[in-house]
């Protein structure tokens, strides 16, 4: 099961770092990606990191601000969200995948197992 936490309320131009946690899982064989939801949207891919953590991804409008990052050996994925902006605010959630395609790597369908999300409020 995965663990999302670290959401909040924050301003805008404020940081916050959310992590996913996975106690008891086998963490190194999944790549982990960060969707986001909005109501009345679909959920939509934020940034995502191979299993090795070599290799990371963003979306267009994240992309120098926000950075992923995991440890292997305690099991958790942070997302370091600085510059905060009022389109950001949504329910963030973790995801795991054994097998992305990393050309979609971005797109929820490749993600296996899901955690609860975390609430993401920027206020202006």
């Amino acid at each position: 099961q995965l663990q999302a936490s670290g959401g909040g309320l924050v301003k805008v131009g404020g940081s916050l770092r959310l992590s996913c946690a996975a106690p008891g899982f086998s963490f190194d064989d999944y790549a982990i990606g960060w969707f986001r939801q909005t109501p009345g949207k679909e959920r939509e891919g934020v940034s995502c990191i191979s299993r090795s953590g070599r290799y990371t991804g963003y979306i267009e409008h994240v992309k120098g601000r926000f950075t992923i990052s995991r440890d292997n050996a305690k099991n958790t994925v942070c997302l370091q969200m600085d510059s905060l902006k009022p389109e950001d605010t949504a329910v963030y959630y973790c995801a795991a995948g054994d097998s992305i395609n990393w050309h979609v790597r971005l797109g929820p369908h490749e993600y296996n197992y899901w955690g609860q999300g975390t609430l993401v409020t920027v206020s202006s």
